[in-house]
């Protein structure tokens, strides 16, 4: 049975470090509530208690997953609170001993006591959560995964009946990449085409223009934040943050004022090839830096992944094509979203599960198949450049010094979009005909390397730089 996923689901709004440790356990937090209101219980809650398990123990602090479940609980929506007061409502539940559950019927808590981080793995995926609150009828206990990109489900066994018993609606239902260029050549429709018609049998043509644009607007934003701030980022290994001083550097003298008049000056920059590489790697750090702050990001299709397709997108804008607008936007982020969609699909985003290459190689697969469409490139070119840009990062491992989202993080945004802009030029230089490898090929042996390594290689800290280098050294 063919499993809807919408561009919506790919490229959500909220904020960092981690859409598996932060966005989807503020999410199962959110979740909980939902349900207690649903069991008509949530005034009567006399405690509520959050275990973590496996990854989200394992890197939690550096991830805020703690954070994010208080935020949750508190009643705090991802999308639209103001990033400037996370810091001041976790310290008033610090400080009160106290959190307002939904943000309405207040409870004590204790937070290095009613948030227990545990070091085993539970069976079905290396991101549990466990939610019991107290009531007078007794404990209730649900049990979350956050399987990467923010998603989260229940047990296997439910998730697997839900998804039995929900027949995809859309008119072009997509598992494979190869279901997905047939029914491009079936009906003489681009991807971008497929995709649209697709998300218009779940939402109006203007809910999906204007979400589309809301999505674009955000990583504008996040790009103008991060090229515009200063410092060092938080967490303790010292990161002093790159992008500002690198986009000083190329900006020149011409004013302005808002993202979008920044974009326009960028266009009237000098663009050899050392200034291009530049300011692509300056975008995508802008991305993670305002992320590994806990910043506003467009998960995509994770948060540690987020700068790439942001920067491959600036770099067609403000490079390739100065009369590019909202067309061309909407156009990239459907592309993208339906190859983020199929890799889900197919193998994993979740790093936890499949180390890096699931984040940094799906959102570099993602940004070079629409990169190449925008280009001219053919539903064959695009899933060649999709391909290309996996398989040069299979076996990329997850070691976050310190749990942070920050080393080697950070960086390999900029090596990403930089491998996604190299691979659409590859497709778009080659006849898809003479293409050897089929993208459901590298998406099946994504999957079989993610299941043979290591678990020290999979975002628990517990391997390659992790432990190589240490907080000290830094």
């Amino acid at each position: 049975m063919e499993e809807c996923i919408s561009v919506f689901d790919m490229l959500k709004i909220g904020v960092g470090p981690s859409s598996s440790h932060t966005l989807g356990p503020w999410r199962a937090a959110e979740r909980f509530l939902h349900e207690l209101r649903d069991r008509n219980l949530l005034d009567q809650v006399q405690e509520v208690t959050v275990d973590l398990y496996g990854s989200l123990s394992l890197t939690g602090k550096g991830h805020a997953t703690d954070l994010a479940v208080m935020l949750g609980l508190s009643g705090q929506d991802p999308e639209y609170i103001p990033v400037d007061q996370i810091d001041s409502i976790i310290q008033t539940i610090r400080d009160t001993h106290q959190i307002q559950l939904g943000n309405t019927y207040t409870i004590a808590f204790q937070p290095d006591t009613h948030i227990q981080f545990h070091k085993n793995f539970l069976p079905f995926h290396a991101n549990g959560l466990q939610f019991t609150a107290v009531t007078p009828q007794g404990k209730i206990t649900e049990t979350y995964y956050s399987i990467g990109g923010g998603f989260v489900v229940k047990e296997e066994r439910t998730n697997a009946k839900k998804k039995s018993a929900i027949k995809c609606a859309f008119p072009f239902p997509v598992q494979t990449a190869a279901e997905l260029l047939q029914y491009c050549q079936n009906e003489g429709k681009s991807i971008s085409e497929l995709v649209y018609e697709n998300e218009k049998s779940m939402r109006s043509e203007e809910e999906i223009d204007r979400e589309l644009l809301r999505i674009w607007h955000t990583m504008l934003e996040c790009m103008y934040i991060g090229c515009h701030t200063e410092g060092t980022l938080p967490g303790g290994l010292n990161v002093r943050r790159r992008a500002f001083d690198m986009h000083q550097n190329l900006i020149g003298t011409l004013p302005y004022q808002t993202p979008q008049e920044w974009l326009e000056v960028i266009r009237k920059t000098e663009v050899k090839f050392r200034q291009i590489l530049k300011w692509v790697s300056c975008f995508a750090l802008a991305v993670n830096e305002v992320n590994a702050a806990l910043g506003r990001v467009v998960t995509a299709p994770t948060n540690g992944s987020a700068g790439v397709i942001p920067a491959v997108l600036m770099y067609y804008m403000v490079i390739e094509n100065h009369q590019a607008g909202a067309k061309e936007i909407k156009q990239f982020l459907l592309v993208a979203g339906e190859i983020g969609s199929i890799f889900k699909k197919g193998s994993t985003i979740s790093a936890a599960m499949g180390g890096c290459q699931a984040e940094i190689g799906v959102s570099s697969a993602m940004a070079a198949g629409a990169l190449c469409e925008l280009m001219g490139g053919t539903p064959e070119q695009v899933q060649m450049a999709a391909e290309i840009a996996m398989e040069h990062h299979l076996g990329m491992t997850c070691d976050p010094i310190g749990g942070l989202v920050q080393i080697p993080c950070i960086e390999r945004n900029t090596m990403g979009a930089i491998k996604a802009i190299n691979a659409a030029e590859l497709a778009l230089e080659t006849d898809a005909k003479n293409a050897k490898v089929p993208l459901d090929k590298v998406i099946h042996t994504m999957w079989e390397t993610a299941k043979d390594m290591n678990h020290k290689y999979k975002e628990t800290s517990e391997g390659g730089l992790a432990i190589t280098v240490s907080l000290s050294d830094c």
